[in-house]
């Protein structure tokens, strides 16, 4: 089915395969990230963000704006996100011709908008666009939800509009993640992140924006020195549920940030002369019990390799959202998938989780990785808020840095 791959064919040979009519990637970058309420973005609304990225992306791949077909913005929290994005497109120079749509499946946010540019590329309603993930969580908390009497009544209803750390602990209870296993997990991603901030390599990912005179270009959310015996000290944040295992260590961190790629058809990119980073391949998006969201990932990854005829051990690279260590390290351990393939550079306990950028920021992150180290195949995947999980496969073909550079 075309709507869910890029090719029809199935197994790694297909997947591997380069026919004209590929979505392809010809860029992929990200901001730095800031940390909540203190961080660089604390003040920066989502569309002055987007205006910057977009300035900096124009100016690094002298894209043509005119030549966009669409663009789609995953975001989830900004007040009226469809005139932000739109104020946004039209301030960084776009012209008024080219549209733009935004989509809110919460954490898989940036993943849809990259799939939904994807599939009107597959469909040829359009040759060139553009996904955007974004979010400000130091201005734009999560809203608690309101829903009515009756629709609360029933059980299932009622769970899935609980916050996220209750269910981390419903998780963290119901199946027996003990609190030292996720305070391993956690020191896992945050020596990760510290290792790839202080040698470099988040560089390659980060394209520099600049925002009211201050050029900002390094993650501010990531703690250096974090040991077992500090996080093993912390005191739970949700002491009245479950077990209370949950702190601010082994969980995702509030923040903000933004990440951008450019999607066409492979045909226009070699005619245009635009350098292919990636292939997409396809995705997959799922329901799960609301009470236990964030083992998501478990149903979504087998349904997307197995949509596109592959198995877990093809994939050189897994990026999977780490919202609360609790549920992510159930999912590693359920999935059985080596922690050596998962969040090479850390994830999301360490470098924080700005909503709606995640999905596109796991993109640009494998890619970049993938290319690190000569190999193919990524596949990203996160559990959602309000019971859903969603997973993507991508194939690396930009070649290494090292002969990229000769």
């Amino acid at each position: 089915m075309r709507n869910v791959s890029t090719h029809s064919g199935k197994g790694i040979s297909a997947v591997l395969q380069k026919n004209p009519d590929d979505v392809v990637i010809t860029f992929a970058k990200r901001t730095a990230m800031g940390k909540n309420r203190k961080g660089q973005f604390k003040d920066i609304p989502v569309d002055e963000m987007m205006q910057a990225l977009l300035k900096a992306t124009f100016e690094k791949t002298k894209l043509d704006p005119a030549k966009i077909d669409d663009i789609c913005v995953g975001t989830c929290h900004p007040p009226s996100p469809m005139y932000s994005s739109r104020a946004a497109a039209l301030a960084s120079g776009i012209p008024h011709h080219v549209p733009i749509s935004t989509v809110n499946r919460l954490c898989a946010s940036g993943l849809m908008a990259i799939r939904n540019i994807a599939h009107a590329i597959q469909s040829g309603e359009i040759s060139l666009g553009m996904a955007i993930g974004v979010e400000n969580m130091s201005l734009n908390p999560r809203p608690t939800p309101v829903i009515a009497e009756s629709v609360d009544k029933v059980p299932r209803a009622h769970d899935c509009i609980q916050p996220m750390g209750w269910t981390s602990e419903m998780v963290a209870q119901t199946y027996k993640v003990l609190r030292q296993k996720q305070d391993e997990y956690a020191l896992i991603s945050h020596t990760r992140a510290t290792k790839a901030m202080t040698t470099g390599i988040f560089s390659e990912e980060i394209i520099p924006v600049s925002i009211r005179g201050t050029v900002i270009s390094v993650d501010d959310t990531i703690r250096p020195g974090v040991t077992m015996e500090m996080l093993s000290g912390l005191k739970p944040v949700f002491q009245d549920w479950g077990d209370a295992a949950t702190t601010a260590g082994n969980a995702s961190g509030i923040g903000d940030g933004a990440a951008l790629c450019i999607l066409t058809t492979r045909q226009r990119a070699e005619k245009e002369n635009m350098e292919i980073l990636g292939k997409w391949v396809g995705s997959a998006v799922v329901g799960v019990e609301p009470r236990y969201m964030g083992i998501g990932p478990i149903a979504a990854i087998p349904k997307v390799l197995t949509q596109v005829g592959l198995t877990k051990d093809d994939i050189d690279i897994y990026e999977i959202n780490e919202a609360f260590a609790s549920q992510f390290a159930y999912c590693v351990e359920e999935l059985g998938i080596s922690m050596d393939k998962i969040n090479p550079n850390g994830g999301a306990i360490a470098v924080t989780h700005p909503l709606g950028m995640t999905g596109v920021r796991q993109v640009v992150t494998g890619l970049t990785e993938l290319r690190r180290r000569d190999k193919k195949l990524l596949c990203t995947s996160m559990c959602v808020g309000s019971g859903m999980g969603a997973a993507g496969i991508f194939v690396n073909e930009a070649p290494p840095f090292c002969e990229a550079k000769l």
